[in-house]
This record gives structure tokens, C-alpha cells and sequence, in this order.
């Protein structure tokens, strides 16, 4: 999809927020579904088989939210640790959903092999609200850094701090939306003061590796399980997805802590970013939820099959 230029509604073309654009930003902000039965009862049903802990809680007056996370039992640090992390960006549905999935149906088969850690809705205020921001106009996925100014990225890098070391694998689960072009980019352009360039989203799945750490045959080895599930995008009349080159099919790179990016957080040796796209006719949600189970699944057979 390609969208046309056109103003935002809010701020001045060139100039970038203040309190007062923000402000007005947080106020046409709607809650359309709800963190605790969909994510909080979800993790409470898991506590029957799994050790869930509570690793930070966010304040949004009115709003509080909670932040879990869950690990497999009888953890022994002599094994391969895994994260899995969804709803970094809490408006794309699969990566929390896929991630709870993951856990119901996948997460026992590892559980003699692995120590798993998995935060399932990093940004709940934003999956609630079907937002790519925090309430505070911020995007987390680009605030994975010290003194990091988005507490759902602070929350998660102190959950991890005493582990880093130990990761052999970390998935971040991800989507890539038609909203992305119709509404998130051009607000991030005018919250910046900078011009909106129109852009194309690909139809398909694809995965961010790790400019800094590339690893090829493991990103090969999860596009091959997810295109069993779901089809792989193609490149756009450039050669390229997201106005990146493309490395493999289906492989772009970006330099993740560089850039703030949550799969940058643990040093793992094996790291990647899916992307979803649930707006394709040729996708369903439970595919695109398939897609970020097989993803998680591949990532961790090839990491143990290396270790």
C-alpha cells in the first residue's frame, strides 16, 4: 500500500510538538479493547504451568497497568536462555497474541532444553488503545537505551539486567501494518517537524536481523518455517522492503542498538524482528498468530541445534 502526503492534524508542518501539541494528541486517544481480559486473564490461565512474575507496573492517570512476564519452571542456569518478546508496539495484535500462543501451545516442548522468559505486552496502554506510542507520544521501540525515556523499555531492560550473558536467542514479535503508512509515519513526521515521505508496506512476512550482529542461516531457518504458515513479501519495484535492502527474501538489517530497538537489548547470539503483515487478503489473524508461534519455534530450533 501507498498512501498519498497529507498534512497531520495536529502541530504545524516543520515545527515539533510541545506540551501543548502533545497534550491534544493524548486526548483523541481511545481505548478499544481491554489489557486485562485479553493479556491479564491469558498469563493468570498460564500461572497453572508456568512461574509468572509481575516486573513493573505503568502509570497513566486514570490508568495503572500491570507488566508480566513469564518463565518455564525449575530453571537451571546451565541452559540456553530464550526471550521472547510481543507488544513492544502494543497496536500489532499477533505479537502478543502469537506470543501467548506460543506459550499455551508451543513453550512446554522446551521445557527440559531451555530457560524461557517471555514478556508478552510490553506497551499495554498502547495495545488497548491499538497505538504504536506510550501515552507519551514516545515510541519504545526506539528507546531501548540507557536512561530510556519510555517506562515500558525501562521496565523490560531491568527485567533483563541481571540475565545479560546468558541469552542464547531473542525474538521480538512485530507487525508491519497498513496503518503504519496512514497514520503512524505521518504522526511521527509531524511530531518531529519533518516532512512526511510516503513510503509502500509490503505484503507479506519478513524479519529485521542485526546489522551488528548478522546471522543468515538463522534468519533463513525462520523465513523457511513461516512460509509454511503465511507467504513471505516480496520486494518493492526498488528492490527493497521498507526502504531497505533485502538480504535474503524476506531479510532486511538494521542496526538494532543503534537504533533503540528492543531485540538489541540481551547481546544473544541469535536475534531477530518478525513482521507480520495482518492487512493482507491472504492472511488471516490466526495465521498472522501461526506465523509468530513458527517464528518462535524455528528461532529456538536452530539456536539449539548451534549450541
Amino acid at each position: 500500500m501507498t498512501a498519498a502526503s497529507s498534512p497531520y492534524p495536529i502541530g504545524t508542518p516543520g515545527i515539533p510538538w510541545g506540551d501543548t501539541e502533545r497534550a491534544l494528541w493524548l486526548s483523541r486517544q481511545t481505548r478499544h479493547r481491554s489489557y486485562l481480559d485479553d493479556v491479564v486473564r491469558a498469563v493468570e490461565r498460564l500461572a497453572s504451568r508456568f512461574d509468572v512474575t509481575e516486573y513493573g507496573e505503568l502509570n497513566y492517570p486514570p490508568d495503572r497497568y500491570r507488566l508480566f512476564a513469564v518463565r518455564n519452571r525449575n530453571w537451571r542456569n546451565d541452559r540456553p536462555l530464550v526471550l521472547v518478546t510481543g507488544g513492544v508496539h502494543g497496536y500489532e495484535t499477533s505479537g502478543v497474541h502469537g506470543a501467548l500462543q506460543f506459550l499455551e501451545q508451543r513453550a512446554g516442548d522446551y521445557a527440559d532444553r531451555i530457560d524461557l522468559l517471555v514478556a508478552p505486552c510490553v506497551s499495554p496502554w498502547a495495545y488497548e488503545r491499538i497505538h504504536r506510542w506510550n501515552a507519551n507520544a514516545i515510541d519504545p521501540n526506539r528507546s531501548f537505551r540507557e536512561n530510556s525515556p519510555a517506562e515500558e523499555s525501562a521496565a523490560l531492560m531491568r527485567l533483563i539486567a541481571p540475565l545479560r550473558g546468558r541469552f542464547l536467542v531473542h525474538i521480538d514479535l512485530h507487525e508491519t501494518t497498513d496503518s503504519d503508512e496512514s497514520e503512524f509515519r505521518p504522526a511521527l513526521a509531524a511530531r518531529d517537524g519533518k516532512p512526511f515521505e510516503p513510503g509502500e508496506i509490503p505484503d507479506g512476512f519478513y524479519l529485521v536481523d542485526d546489522t551488528g550482529n548478522p546471522q543468515p542461516q538463522f534468519q533463513q531457518a525462520v523465513i523457511d518455517a513461516v512460509a509454511r504458515v503465511t507467504h513471505i513479501a516480496p520486494t518493492d519495484a526498488q528492490g527493497q522492503i521498507i526502504g531497505s535492502e533485502v538480504l535474503a527474501p524476506g531479510v532486511i538489517r538494521y542496526p538494532m542498538r543503534e537504533l533503540g530497538l528492543c531485540a538489541g537489548i540481551t547481546g544473544a547470539r541469535y536475534t531477530t524482528t518478525t513482521e507480520v503483515y495482518p492487512d493482507s487478503p491472504r492472511a488471516t489473524p490466526e495465521q498472522c498468530n501461526a506465523a509468530q508461534v513458527a517464528a518462535a519455534c524455528a528461532a529456538i530450533d536452530f539456536a539449539l541445534t548451534r549450541s
